[in-house]
């Protein structure tokens, strides 16, 4: 295998694993003023994510490094192409950072209620426009011979993309939900199982609809097996969600429930990097001529080999150290863990 393919699939992988583990963090950041009823309650939601929503994003951070290094003209492409989109997208995620910090400086009511707000805001935002960013890059932009982006903010607003938003949104949505269900007790949890049945049929209607769309589109075979595997997930996910536990009389699977909208949303991106290669930005004004593929935006082969070299090492540390603090954090949150 080439270098270069190699870290079309390590860069797959890291935002895999960003839209898996921060997918929950947003959807749970969507859910604070909906499940919690007070403001202990809504202190155990934010409390869920507190450990682990800024060890998230570390996922987000590497992929962007090693895009790059590794195909700078994507990059620089995907960059200025969608400036717009991805600077709403990094404001919405400050804001939501310095919410967690700030709302409990103050104990009025009024004070946390608007940091409520921005946490949702700061957890809808990144949803739905990661979900528009990634399915116009499936779906091609207009690129011109030098593969500078030629359209405007307009162009990335269609139909296909905003329904690539919508499905975003509904899945992490459920997949907080679930994550809540899994990690609370109580009458949050109660909550929490009861809307991810909502919202997860929303989902999986939308998510059929998207990756339906999509194989018009980009149909390898490789995509069509993944798609159809994300599907059957989900629904496993959401049926999951209904069965009584074997172990606790009062709660359902959520175990299994979570790690099905999990593999649900893995699978899905994976199939939308499958359809993609080998393009990483295909062009709908010429795609013969004028789309980045894995083989024209590259880097050469000597920072290619040096990058892999320093992946070997570093990554599985830093895969161990976030695999440890979940474990850490992993028992359930009650109201009773929270002080006045």
């Amino acid at each position: 295998m080439e270098l270069s393919t190699l870290w079309f699939l390590l860069i797959a992988g890291l935002f895999i694993g960003y839209f898996v583990l921060e997918g929950f963090d947003f959807g749970v950041g969507m859910l604070v003023p909906v499940l919690g009823r007070d403001d202990r309650e809504r202190r155990v939601i934010i409390n869920t994510i507190g450990p682990l929503w800024d060890g998230n994003e570390v996922w987000l951070i590497t992929a962007g490094g090693a895009m790059f290094a590794a195909f700078p003209e994507w990059y620089a492409t995907l960059f200025s192409g969608f400036y717009l989109p991805l600077l709403l997208i990094l404001v919405a995620l400050i804001l939501r950072g310095v919410a967690f910090d700030y709302r409990g400086k103050r104990p009025e009511p009024s004070w946390r209620r608007r940091w409520d707000a921005a946490i949702v805001f700061g957890s809808a935002v990144p949803a739905f426009v990661w979900g528009v960013a990634f399915a116009n890059i499936v779906r091609g932009v207009p690129l011109d011979a030098q593969h500078n982006f030629t359209g405007g903010l307009l162009d990335l607003l269609n139909p296909y993309a905003l329904l690539g938003g919508l499905t975003t949104t509904a899945l992490f949505l459920t997949h907080g939900a679930i994550f809540l269900a899994l990690k609370t007790a109580g009458d949050i949890r109660t909550r929490a199982n009861r809307l991810a049945e909502r919202s997860g049929l929303l989902a999986l209607a939308l998510a059929a609809l998207f990756l339906g769309l999509t194989l018009t589109h980009r149909a390898t075979p490789t995509a069509v097996v993944l798609s159809v595997l994300a599907a059957l997930c989900l629904v496993g996910a959401l049926v999951a969600n209904r069965l009584p536990s074997r172990t606790d009389p009062q709660g359902r699977r959520e175990g299994w429930a979570f790690a099905g909208t999990a593999a649900a949303i893995a699978l899905a991106v994976a199939s939308l990097f499958a359809g993609l290669h080998p393009n990483v930005m295909p062009s709908t004004v010429d795609a013969a001529l004028n789309s980045l593929t894995v083989a024209n935006a590259s880097s050469t082969p000597y920072t290619l080999k040096i990058m892999t070299w320093v992946a070997l090492v570093f990554a599985p540390i830093v895969v161990l150290y976030q695999g440890w603090t979940y474990w850490v954090f992993r028992k359930r949150i009650t109201t009773h863990h929270i002080p006045d």
